[in-house]
C-alpha cells in the first residue's frame, strides 16, 4: 500500500507550513543570533504561537487527513532548527573547563521540556482546528482504549521500552569517527547533522513500530521519550569524573557515545517525525498483512 501522490503533496505542503512559520519566521523573531542564541520569553511565547498556527494551517492544507498530517507541521518547523544549530562539540570548545560543561548539560537535561512544549503547540492547532471544521474525516485506527489500570500500564511501557529502543539505536546509527579508549574502550567524534538526523528520524521510528505491534500504543508515547533519552545521556555525561577525564585528555569533539552529541531540539524535532512515521508503518503493515498476504 503505497502512499498516492495526492498524499505525498499533502504531507509536503505540511512540511513547508511548518518550515516557513516555525522554521523561518518564528526564528527571526525569537532569537538574535541563530537557533543557539537565547529566546526571551516574548521569544519562546512568538514560536509556541507560530507552532500553533503551523497546526491550524496544516490541518486545513492536508484535509480531509489533516488529524494524520497536521501534526507534523510543528516538527517539521523544528527540524530546520535542528539542522542549523550548533553542534555540541562547538559548544563543548567554548566551554573548556569542567564546571562550565556541567552547567551546559543540566541546562540541556530539561530543555527537551521546551521543545515539546512547542510540538505541543502543533499538535493543539491541529484539534482546534478539526473542531472548527466539525466535519468527519478518517477514525483513527487505533484500538478503543483499554481499562484505565492496564491503559497506565502500557504507557509506562511504551515510555520507557521506546527511550531503551530509541537510545541504544541511535548509539548505533549516529556514527562517526571512532577512536580506542582505555576507560571506555571506544569513544565517538561528534557525527554530522545529517547523521543525527537520520539516526533519530530512523531510531524513534524503530521504537513507535515496536510499541504500535506490541502494546496498541500510540506515537505520544515514543515522542515524550525523546526528553528521558536526552536527559539520561546528559546526566551521565555530566558526571564529574567522566568530564575531568574528557577535558584533560580528549578535544571537545569526543564524547563517550554518540547520544551525547545530539543536541535537545535534534533529538525532540527528529523524534516526533520518527515516531509518526513508525507508528503509521505499523498499521500499514498490519493492513499489508491482513490483505496482502
Amino acid at each position: 500500500m503505497e502512499l498516492s501522490w495526492f498524499m505525498k503533496l499533502r504531507i509536503a505542503a505540511v512540511a513547508a507550513v511548518g518550515v516557513v512559520l516555525v522554521g523561518i519566521l518564528a526564528e527571526s523573531m525569537a532569537v538574535s543570533s541563530g537557533p543557539n542564541g537565547d529566546i526571551s520569553f516574548g521569544g519562546a511565547a512568538v514560536l509556541v504561537m507560530l507552532a500553533f498556527m503551523a497546526g491550524i494551517i496544516g490541518y486545513f492544507v492536508s484535509w480531509p487527513y489533516g488529524r494524520q498530517i497536521g501534526i507534523l507541521a510543528a516538527p517539521f518547523g523544528l527540524s530546520v532548527w535542528a539542522i542549523r544549530a550548533d553542534s555540541m562539540a562547538s559548544l563543548m570548545q567554548f566551554r573548556p573547563a569542567v564546571a562550565q560543561r556541567q552547567e551546559l548539560l543540566a541546562q540541556m537535561r530539561w530543555e527537551p521540556i521546551f521543545w515539546l512544549i512547542v510540538v505541543a503547540a502543533g499538535f493543539a492547532g491541529v484539534l482546534l482546528a478539526q473542531k472548527i471544521q466539525q466535519c468527519p474525516e478518517l477514525k483513527h485506527t487505533q484500538k478503543k482504549s483499554n481499562p484505565k489500570l492496564t491503559g497506565y500500564i502500557n504507557g509506562i511501557i511504551a515510555l520507557v521500552g521506546s527511550a531503551l529502543i530509541a537510545h541504544f539505536c541511535i548509539r548505533i546509527l549516529a556514527q562517526d569517527v571512532e577512536i580506542m579508549d582505555s576507560r571506555f574502550g571506544s569513544i565517538m567524534a561528534q557525527p554530522p547533522a545529517g547523521q543525527i538526523a537520520f539516526a533519530v528520524l530512523v531510531s524513534f521510528g524503530v521504537a513507535a513500530f515496536v510499541v504500535k505491534k506490541f502494546l496498541d500504543a500510540d506515537y505520544l508515547w515514543p515522542i515524550l521519550s525523546s526528553f528521558l533519552v536526552g536527559a539520561f545521556a546528559a546526566s551521565m555525561y555530566a558526571r564529574q569524573d567522566i568530564l575531568q577525564y574528557f577535558v584533560q585528555t580528549w578535544p571537545a569533539a569526543f564524547f563517550s557515545n554518540s547520544v551525547v552529541c545530539v543536541l535537545p531540539v535534534q533529538m525532540v524535532a527528529f523524534g516526533t517525525l520518527g515516531s509518526v512515521a513508525g507508528y503509521w508503518m505499523a498499521i500499514r503493515y498490519d493492513y499489508w498483512r491482513k490483505h496482502e498476504t
